[in-house]
């Protein structure tokens, strides 16, 4: 791995999902706050276009697009260490990338929830393992991803969306346990509504609370400041998830969400 780069004077975060909604948010604010991003999506021209306005903000350095599908499993590994190379080095790895598509209650579609499962929860697996391997050997960095109050219980709407995301926050509590005696932080972030495209797309009955995306980043980033393990954001959905986390499951079943 190279040091020689000038982006080596700063952190650098490598942001999985960065060309929309938190993603995007994310990547702003990391780079107002004075890192330098590696921006990994799949929309080229979108990528490309906010690698261009964060380096005319922070400095001509401040950012490189790697367009990539999250679930090109083959390219994970030498994207890596393309990025490693490029970028000198890497302090965080977040990973946003996130797909949601509305079922109805008597729909069972397979297509679509392999995607959900593969983008919310399989991909995540892929790029942060490659992120743990890399921090365990450093005995540093930050990993942060990206779950739901959606995950915390299995509701009738969307089983596959739900099940991904209680995926991801086991799977985070478990990186945390490993890592975390080798100096490695792992941040689980549980969002609630986000105005984002996904959230127009999923076109909830009731909405509440709804979030802007820089809201949520700023929270994010402070979190990662502070090495918080779990948050969620806005912080009253906390308390709203500790009553529906003890709620008895015949109560859900009559629940149209």
């Amino acid at each position: 791995m190279t040091t020689s780069s000038p982006l080596a004077a700063r952190p650098v975060a490598l942001v999985v999902g960065a060309s929309g909604g938190l993603g995007q948010a994310l990547a702003r604010e990391l780079a107002a706050q004075g890192w330098s991003v590696a921006l990994l999506a799949r929309r080229q021209a979108v990528l490309e276009d906010l690698g261009h306005d964060l380096n005319a903000r922070h400095g001509p350095d401040t950012a490189r697009a790697y367009p990539r599908d999250v679930t090109d499993y083959d390219a994970v590994d030498p994207t890596f260490r393309q990025i490693l190379q490029d970028m000198g080095r890497l302090d965080a790895v977040l990973y946003g990338a996130g797909v949601l598509h509305p079922t109805a209650e008597d729909e069972f579609d397979f297509a679509k929830d392999r995607v959900m499962l593969e983008v919310n929860l399989t991909a995540a697996v892929a790029w942060l393992d490659q992120a743990a391997t890399l921090f365990r050997m450093l005995g540093r960095g930050h990993i942060v991803g990206i779950s739901s109050v959606a995950g915390d219980r299995g509701r009738v709407g969307m089983p596959a969306y739900h099940a991904a995301k209680a995926g991801l926050t086991t799977y985070l509590e478990s990186l945390r346990n490993r890592l975390t005696r080798h100096g490695v932080h792992v941040l689980t972030v549980k969002p609630g509504f986000i105005d984002t495209p996904m959230l127009q797309t999923a076109r909830p009955k009731k909405v509440f609370w709804v979030a802007s995306p820089e809201q949520v980043a700023r929270d994010v980033v402070r979190a990662m400041r502070r090495r918080k393990q779990v948050i969620y954001t806005p912080a009253r959905w906390r308390w709203v998830m500790l009553v529906i986390q003890h709620t008895p499951s015949f109560v859900f079943r009559r629940l149209a969400l």
